[in-house]
């Protein structure tokens, strides 16, 4: 690889161990790097999570070393689902599912299945991104708290679990107030930590007041989900994108595809994915028509949600008007 790459074997091997992070590269140098990996026959899914990587490796680093940031990375952009799950992969071991196909099995002597951060770093960052939330109390710093408390939630150790459930269950009102506000995205990251720790219920009532039938909260959880899932391509340096109403703003058929192989009966999630996915379908009733094979595998998620239990009376009726949709198309 050194070879084909035209660099010294103590580079790659700097690169493979964090002692020459790829963030330090400089940016021609990053660019040519991806175009000969390219090349050289990897993966386009693996290559599209270096910046991810890299964000992480931010996140990670002023976590460590807070001293050495001006500003808080978690404070300067929006970031996406494939960032929380690099960082996820880093802390909890868990790989992306971009990634999983290419994790190596293990063997025996070392072997390395995610990213090598220490028990004692793990929880140093988890520890920093407590102490973050709780000192982020101004207005301004809404962005920075919402998503240093939602990546908290990762924490599932009973102690941190404790705490993580406490400071979520404190901002509980904000879910049950009618319609869009500047504390909505708050809200809606609140409501899905709390189903991720076991309480669905905050969802379905954010769904329920904070949600349906508001034309502007309706546009931001469209715009939302498609900055998260891949659909902006551009990075969003505060939540304000959230009200953009330009149609063309984000790729649909990138937002149906995530929403499509996301969609399973975990509680509180199925919901809000269903209503989303409503949403969606009743505003672009076309975009089936775009991708025929994505369209068939959503038709088989909806009917074996259909034909089973435990869903609630709106997600049944919102699902059934998306396989009305799906059918029509087909």
């Amino acid at each position: 690889m050194a070879e084909h790459l035209e660099v010294d074997l103590g580079t790659v091997q700097g690169w493979e161990s964090g002692r020459r992070p790829l963030g330090n590269m400089k940016a021609a140098a990053l660019l040519s790097l991806r175009r000969r990996l390219g090349a050289m026959g990897a993966a386009p899914g693996v290559l599209g999570l270096l910046d991810p990587a890299m964000d992480a490796d931010q996140i990670i680093s002023a976590a460590l070393d807070p001293a050495g940031w001006q500003a808080h990375p978690l404070a300067s952009w929006v970031h996406t689902r494939d960032t929380a799950h690099m960082l996820a992969w880093a802390l909890t071991g868990v790989a992306p599912s971009a990634l999983a196909r290419y994790v190596p099995a293990p063997r025996r002597g070392p072997s390395v299945a995610a990213p090598p951060l220490g028990t004692g770093d793990r929880l140093r960052v988890f520890d920093h991104l407590r102490e973050t939330a709780e000192a982020a109390w101004r207005p301004s710093d809404a962005l920075l708290r919402r998503q240093a408390l939602y990546l908290a939630s990762y924490d599932r150790s009973p102690g941190a679990v404790s705490w993580t459930a406490h400071a979520l269950r404190s901002r509980r009102g904000d879910l049950v107030r009618r319609g869009w506000s500047p504390l909505w995205p708050q809200a809606r990251s609140t409501a899905t930590a709390l189903a991720r720790l076991g309480d669905p219920q905050p969802l379905l009532d954010f769904i329920e007041k904070r949600l349906v039938d508001d034309e502007a909260a309706e546009t931001a959880n469209l715009n939302y989900w498609a900055y998260w899932l891949g659909g902006v391509r551009l990075p969003q340096p505060d939540d304000r994108f959230m009200l953009d109403c330009e149609p063309t703003a984000w790729d649909p058929v990138t937002l149906l595809r995530g929403l499509t192989y996301g969609l399973h009966h975990a509680p509180g999630y199925v919901d809000l994915y269903a209503h989303t996915l409503w949403a969606l379908l009743t505003s672009r009733p076309w975009l089936p028509l775009a991708s025929p094979p994505l369209a068939g595998e959503l038709t088989a998620r909806t009917e074996a949600l259909l034909d089973g239990g435990g869903l609630t009376e709106r997600s049944r009726r919102e699902l059934t008007t998306v396989h009305y949709v799906l059918r029509e198309c087909t």
